[in-house]
């Protein structure tokens, strides 16, 4: 795992020496991607930089710095990621003719390149990555990007130059950048927690789509894309030819498909470890890992003190039956309110999942023993996990049936009674904030459709161009029903539509910037293409029956680990921000929401912030995600200018 960064002068105006020292300093500012080494190659007459930070995982020596050149000299690479299936595609390639000096699976990539050509190479790797590859030859420069967007890349043209890089930072490093924030960008992330992909909270620097390869001529200047595999195609085809066995016979299939892409993530020269929650999905990942191992497998946990969003007795007790080398840290609130301040820079874009938060401190604890950490993110995607797939659909059928009128009418009654009334019945709903989840599922019953409830599902602020001073909402895939799969029911249809936008651009994103930012490589092995596509291949029942999601994916779990350890309420991986905007980060929230400074900044209509935020402080209602999303925001621009 590494950062990646360079640019192209397309003028060709700038000397060599100003080349690598611009590039050096671009990869400078993500020294914490790869603090182990760095390296810069330049090309004066072409106008390009390649710059690189390594955090050394496989091949430590000097044989896998980067950037590095092909064998025959035509190819140079930066890259950042792991492509885990590099031996079998070595010895393929050494078949061929093909000698290497080192054993990294950076050399391996550039021979399959000069053997196969990089579209055909890139559809041959099993990992995660993103990379630039320079074309000596025909003068070109290729952008790629891993298939299920589990790795960062931005580019973007700012004048007479082409950027490139893992974060926002070291575009941002380049002497000629320009930092004009896209309001547009920033409805989208008032909506959503997060800037979607293509989009990035500057103007004129744009995210690379997951299983993309962007390609500059820098002869014409021009920039051609093409999509290199297509998660549509593969559902699509699943679809058509269905696993037709039992759910054994599934579970069989699916042990081996994702005891495979664990045992491959195994690989490494460092020490390594997995993050273990205690629930369904990173306890299937220790139990596979464990499984595959000679010698207890390191676990880390965090916990808090408020028995509400504590996991890590769950996660201890799933430990010890599987015997593994367990560590966990409880995490006072004051050591956790601490980081808060910190996230606007550490994320370098505006982002508000405040899961945020404890996966840093997970990630924090872990880097003190190992340099990989495997995770368990992707299994609510791919198997089916997330509450909204269990019931929505049985929403839409419901609002279909009844008048509106009945409808508006029942949300008026869910409504009239306070979040905190419905909270004290929360113990027999076994649900933690009953009364928001209530009051949200109110908001839905006036939606028609399936795109429609979605769509308010995964909204924060419900008209966010109305906050957003200058700012129109681009239309988001849940907006465009001709973009879904054709046919499915609603479960699949959000599952497809959450893969392509909150997996990457949320989840992933979160996972990236908060591991990185202690230099300890993340790798997710649910998120497995070979994987996904066999999830997508099950019949619905084996995702979701009775009200129980990722059926099959707990099949598997339950071969390892006892039931009764496992089955318990979702809670998610959350801390009580809620709570601590009312108390120890009053203060720090208040300065940042002042009605004059968001007045004079000029990016927010300060009326409904400051409604929402009295509303919440009385504890009327519970506005932690909408005042999250301003307050991460207001954290990254003061990040931005310190």
């Amino acid at each position: 795992m590494c950062g990646i960064t360079g640019f192209v002068d397309l003028s060709r105006g700038m000397a060599a020496d100003r080349l690598a020292e611009t590039g050096r300093a671009m990869a400078d500012s993500i020294r914490h991607r790869g603090p182990d080494s760095d390296g810069v190659w330049t090309d004066a007459a072409a106008g390009v930089a390649l710059a690189h930070r390594r955090l050394a995982i496989i091949d430590l020596s000097a044989e896998g710095a980067q950037p590095m050149h092909s064998a025959d000299g035509r190819y140079v690479i930066s890259y950042n990621g792991e492509v885990y299936n590099f031996p079998e595609l070595r010895a393929q390639l050494e078949t061929r003719g093909h000698g290497f000096r080192g054993r990294s699976d950076t050399e391996v990539m550039l021979a399959a390149i000069v053997e196969w050509g990089l579209t055909a190479a890139v559809q041959r790797f099993v990992g995660m990555f993103a990379f630039a590859l320079w074309d000596r030859r025909d003068r070109r420069l290729h952008l790629v990007r891993d298939r299920l967007g589990i790795k960062p890349l931005y580019y973007g043209r700012i004048g007479r130059s082409f950027l490139f890089g893992s974060e926002l930072r070291s575009l941002r490093a380049h002497p000629g950048f320009q930092d004009d924030i896209d309001r547009d960008a920033l409805t989208l992330y008032m909506r959503l927690n997060c800037v979607p992909a293509p989009h990035s909270i500057f103007r004129r620097v744009r995210k690379l789509a997951p299983a993309s390869i962007l390609t500059l001529d820098t002869g014409s200047g021009e920039v051609a894309s093409e999509t290199y595999w297509s998660l549509k195609d593969v559902a699509e085809a699943a679809r058509r030819a269905p696993f037709a066995g039992d759910i054994g016979e599934a579970a069989d299939a699916l042990e081996d498909c994702l005891g495979e892409a664990v045992r491959c993530r195994m690989v490494a020269d460092v020490p390594l470890g997995v993050f273990l929650s205690g629930g369904v999905d990173s306890s299937t990942v220790a139990a596979l890992m464990q499984a595959r191992s000679d010698r207890p497998v390191k676990t880390f946990s965090i916990g808090f003190g408020d028995g509400a969003y504590d996991e890590a007795g769950d996660a201890a007790a799933v430990a010890r039956h599987l015997g593994t080398d367990h560590h966990e840290l409880y995490v006072t609130p004051e050591a956790a309110q601490a980081v808060v301040p910190r996230l606007g820079a550490m994320y370098d874009e505006p982002f508000a999942d405040s899961s945020q938060l404890p996966t840093f401190l997970v990630s924090e604890m872990a880097r003190r023993q190992v340099t990989v950490a495997l995770s368990g993110d992707g299994g609510d995607e791919t198997f089916g996990g997330y509450n909204r797939y269990l019931w929505s659909g049985r929403v839409a059928g419901a609002n279909a049936r009844l008048p509106l009128g009945l409808r508006r009418l029942l949300a008026g009654a869910i409504t009239a009674v306070p979040p905190a009334a419905w909270d004290r019945l929360g113990g027999l709903l076994r649900q933690r904030n009953a009364g928001d989840k209530l009051h949200k599922l109110a908001g839905l019953l006036d939606a028609d459709g399936v795109p429609e409830i979605y769509r308010r599902l995964i909204s924060q602020w419900r008209d966010p161009a109305a906050l957003v001073i200058g700012g129109r909402e681009p239309a988001i895939l849940a907006q465009r029903p001709g973009d879904w799969l054709g046919g499915g029911d609603a479960a699949a249809q959000m599952m497809y539509l959450d893969a392509l936008s909150y997996l990457p651009d949320d989840i992933l994103t979160k996972v990236d910037r908060a591991s990185m930012a202690v230099s300890l490589e993340a790798r997710v092995p649910i998120l497995d293409h070979r994987v996904v596509a066999f999830a997508w291949s099950l019949p619905p029942a084996l995702r979701i029956r009775d009200g129980v999601g990722k059926r099959l994916l707990r099949a598997v779990l339950y071969r390892h680990v006892p039931r009764a350890l496992i089955e318990r309420p979702k809670m998610g991986f959350a801390v009580p921000i809620h709570d601590w905007l009312r108390g120890p980060l009053r203060d720090w929230a208040e300065a940042l929401l002042d009605e004059g400074r968001l007045r004079r900044e000029g990016f927010f209509d300060p009326a409904p912030i400051r409604t929402r935020w009295a509303e919440h402080l009385s504890g009327r209602r519970n506005w932690q995600h909408q005042l999250w999303e301003v307050l991460m925001f207001q954290a990254w621009r003061e990040a931005r200018t310190a």
